[in-house]
């Protein structure tokens, strides 16, 4: 992948600023420090930083078509651009290169904004129309490549990343709560919205089409669509999933292992890396590749044993980083910095690590297993869905029970759907949090009264389906696809790929019915009847565990003057965000002696204030103002 930037003057009136446009580019360096590019006209501006992947003579870009009127800026990979490129070739279309992305431009000639869904890949992209003076603007149809932007005087900006957008003097550095309370009650952020004031994340499987007459128009063209309950399913047994899935599987592995560059893997332990790296060995001809793996010195979160039974399994040269406290002291400024967010836990630290040992060796790709446990019913909200249907209990209607189902049905639009957490009552752990100044605007920017989901495409689907949905927009596209996977693999120049979020794959997993996802309580039972052929039985067999790292309370227990700073009495007051008692409370409670948050089933209450501070600094943000 890659970094793109930019900015549009929509008023026409010739604010463009080639220097502005080259901050925004060297800012994206670590996205892309092979080639930079740009071009720029009266109004308009494109910026390019690459990591040469595909094509590393002749993929430079701004690319353009064959009559230089149409030009693309890329970040991403079409995994199926040789299919469309032969389809293309064929209707007469002239290539200029052999990289994957100059199908888009190609098959936009074709078929206007409807070739969007002949794409299969991961990318965000800009492709400027001077025929038309028009923009399209598209991030994938899951949110694997990040894509913002905001709009200010008439002047659309665009970028990668925060960062890029922030070196444009027309934006201000403002703090948006209504982000910051998203991050405190959800996994994260959801798209739209950032922890920046006015500046927006394109929604996953959307595109924007920006021109002076119409201005900014946001199109959905994909969405994680389930079969509502009372249509027929189509059902077959137990081997025809497991066929197809497994043959879809292979075929997304192998689209995903092409690159004129070494490609490696990541091994957490688990099922969904290990058939990954399974797939990896079974259509590698022979190819001897990387493995890496965090191993945590604290035993009761480490998963080394496992890590290296599938590292010996496929003969992978194996690279073990060892993790403990100091590892992630040494990392979480950079964490924040390259997530542009405050986090809910600490082990974006420990994706860094891996990336960077990647880097080192020279490996630019690496395939990894996110997404399956969204899919196929990887949490134990599933479960308890299932053991909550089946024991039909109801409970006694309290006033606090009256107000969390008014919340629920605001969210969800289904008083009975438990995600998480009680959220009426979390709400006043997080209120008590918050200092008196924000409390008085609470009503303004509390996250439940925002828009999180299209609540239209969870009603009358199943309960499994409706919390498949919740997870891929929550938790998925904006948490662990985008500060936990492209931030953290692209801060040191790695492009991550995530064979279960083919969209073939992803296609084909809607269909295959709940029972075989989740059975008799066994969470992603029919993948693991998939994974037999190439998975010890000992990880198949092993229960669900969290990837998790240590929390704020070990942070603050290494007395490191510069975490203590953050939390001090005086900066929080100062800062105004967050009630300076409260903190004080907190952080009297994680310093005593034996006390130990339970990640991940503990709130870690102090971990979101601690980098919630530590993003003001590196930003330079100093109030609400």
């Amino acid at each position: 992948m890659c970094g793109i930037c930019g900015y549009v003057d929509l008023k026409d009136e010739d604010r463009i600023d080639r220097n502005v446009l080259l901050s925004m580019i060297n800012v994206l360096e670590h996205r892309g420090p092979d080639d930079t590019g740009y071009h720029i006209e009266r109004n308009i501006a494109l910026g390019f930083s690459r990591l040469s992947i595909v094509d590393l003579e002749g993929g430079h870009q701004p690319l353009n078509n064959e009559n230089d009127t149409i030009f693309l800026i890329c970040n991403g990979e079409i995994f199926n651009y040789k299919e469309l490129k032969k389809e293309l070739i064929e209707k007469g279309h002239t290539f200029r290169s052999k990289c994957d992305v100059e199908v888009i431009l190609h098959l936009y000639e074709e078929y206007d904004t409807d070739f969007i869904n002949y794409l299969n890949g991961q990318f965000a992209f800009v492709i400027y129309d001077s025929r038309k003076k028009k923009f399209i603007c598209a991030r994938d149809n899951v949110g694997i490549a990040p894509f913002y932007y905001t709009v200010i005087d008439k002047m659309f900006i665009f970028g990668s990343e925060i960062k890029a957008i922030l070196q444009n003097p027309y934006v201000k550095r403002q703090i948006d709560l209504t982000g910051l309370d998203q991050i405190m009650n959800f996994p994260g952020m959801a798209s739209p919205r950032t922890l920046f004031k006015n500046i927006k994340s394109l929604e996953p499987g959307h595109f924007l089409s920006v021109d002076r007459t119409h201005g900014i128009v946001n199109t959905e063209y994909w969405d994680l669509i389930y079969q509502k309950e009372d249509e027929k399913e189509e059902i077959h047994d137990e081997e025809y999933y497991i066929e197809h899935l497994n043959d879809l599987l292979t075929k997304s592995v192998k689209r995903r292992l092409q690159a004129d560059v070494p490609v490696g893997f990541y091994l957490s332990g688990g099922l969904d890396s290990a058939l990954i790296a399974g797939k990896i060995y079974e259509v590698g001809e022979g190819i001897q590749r990387n493995s890496y793996s965090v191993d945590f010195n604290d035993k009761s979160i480490s998963e080394g044993k496992y890590q290296r039974l599938m590292a010996g399994k496929v003969n992978s040269i194996h690279h073990e980083i060892r993790f403990d406290l100091n590892s992630i002291a040494d990392r979480i400024k950079k964490a924040v910095y390259h997530s542009e967010s405050a986090l809910k836990e600490s082990y974006n630290t420990a994706s860094l690590a891996l990336s960077s040992a990647a880097c080192s060796d020279n490996v630019k790709v690496i395939l990894t297993g996110e997404g399956a446990d969204e899919l196929f019913g990887g949490y134990i909200g599933y479960r308890f869905d299932q053991l909550k249907s089946n024991q039909k209990q109801s409970q006694p209607i309290t006033d606090e029970l009256k107000r969390e189902n008014e919340i629920r049905e605001q969210l969800w639009g289904d008083e009975n759907f438990l995600y998480e957490k009680y959220h009426y009552s979390y709400s006043q752990k997080v209120r008590e949090l918050y200092s008196k100044e924000a409390n008085a605007v609470y009503d303004e920017f509390n996250c439940y009264k925002h828009p999180l989901i299209n609540k239209e495409r969870i009603k009358d689907v199943s309960i499994f389906n409706r919390r498949s949905y919740v997870d891929f927009k929550l938790r998925m596209g904006d948490h662990l696809l985008t500060d936990h996977g492209d931030r953290m693999a692209l801060a040191n120049s790695v492009e991550a790929r995530y064979p279960f979020l083919d969209k073939d794959v992803i296609e084909f997993v809607k269909k295959i019915p709940t029972s075989m996802k989740l059975k008799a309580y066994k969470e992603k039972y029919i993948l693991k009847r998939t994974a037999e052929k190439v998975v010890p039985m000992e990880i198949i067999k092993r229960p669900k565990f969290a990837f998790v790292a240590p929390g704020s309370s070990d942070l603050l227990k290494m007395n490191n003057e510069y975490f203590m700073d953050l939390l001090s009495y005086e900066k929080i007051k100062r800062q105004g965000i967050f009630n300076a008692d409260t903190i004080e409370r907190y952080k009297k409670q994680y310093l005593k002696d034996g006390f130990k948050l339970n990640v991940p089933y503990d709130d870690d209450m102090l971990i979101i204030a601690l980098t919630f501070n530590i993003f003001l600094d590196q930003f330079g943000i100093n109030s609400l103002s």
